[in-house]
């Protein structure tokens, strides 16, 4: 199980920065969709569904590629300069460099707003082919306008606009938050919630009912935004935001195997 973490340099001049990423090849049927896995705000690619995503990967000679996006986890970078489109950029180099074949794309949270874009990005390109399916865990897409800055105090929004930054406390960790105001400038341009959204592969989405951070009502109204996709929505009763239970790893890699056609947990 143990991978080695390689580095990916990415940017020129004062915008390089290294990502570190997990990777494994395929040693199985080689035609089969390997999986790529895109994180959360804030999160890295050694939590607990990521690391039994690319276990599962392991067991069944799939290719699977983790990687920390820039201010997260291993990599390099400042958080701070964190946005959606660095983040999509760093996505997409990732994709490039490493994806084989098609690809079933993986997006937690944030990660699944990243993955949306993606697919638009090369579908734009013509190489929307290469992504096999998306498989979304409690899904974010336009978290900053669509979730986020309704709820902003007006204390909030004269810290954003005096500091360019805002900090809340968080139950996931004993750092605050941290959101900038060119994350929210930036997210406004990356809006997938203004259309219809044609990705051309099937969509999973996996959404927990008991989730604080992103309602299933959220989940709901992208499914309505996915009018010409094969999509399947799972509500789980009582899943939190994580969705890390052992029941909701089973959800997850089962949806997985259906999109790879490999074995699913019993």
């Amino acid at each position: 199980m143990e991978q080695v973490v390689t580095e990916f340099e990415i940017g020129q001049g004062d915008d390089a920065r290294t990502l570190a990423i997990c990777h494994r090849n395929a040693t199985d049927d080689q035609t089969r969709p390997g999986l790529i896995w895109l994180g959360g705000y804030r999160s890295d690619m050694t939590g607990t569904k990521a690391v039994e995503l690319d276990r599962y990967a392991e067991e069944n000679g799939l290719a699977c590629t983790r990687f920390d996006y820039s201010g997260h986890g291993q990599s390099g970078g400042d958080f701070m300069d964190g946005t959606i489109s660095r983040w999509l950029e760093e996505s997409l180099a990732v994709f490039a460099e490493f994806a084989d074949g098609p690809q079933v794309l993986v997006g937690s949270s944030m990660g699944a707003w990243i993955a949306l874009r993606m697919i638009e990005e090369l579908r734009q390109t013509g190489a929307g082919d290469a992504v096999s399916g998306l498989l979304l865990l409690a899904p974010a897409p336009d978290f900053t306008s669509a979730l986020h800055e309704p709820l902003l105090s007006d204390e909030q929004k004269a810290q954003l606009a005096e500091k360019g930054y805002l900090e809340e406390p968080t139950p996931y960790g004993p750092e605050p938050n941290i959101f900038t105001r060119a994350l929210f400038e930036d997210g406004r341009k990356n809006s997938v919630l203004k259309g219809i959204i044609e990705t051309g592969c099937p969509v999973h989405i996996v959404q927990g009912m008991d989730d604080p951070d992103v309602p299933y009502s959220h989940a709901l109204r992208l499914v309505e935004h996915l009018p010409a996709d094969d999509v399947v929505l799972t509500l789980v009763r009582d899943g939190d935001h994580r969705l890390s239970r052992p029941q909701d790893i089973d959800l997850i890699i089962n949806a997985v195997a259906q999109m790879t056609q490999t074995p699913a947990v019993s």
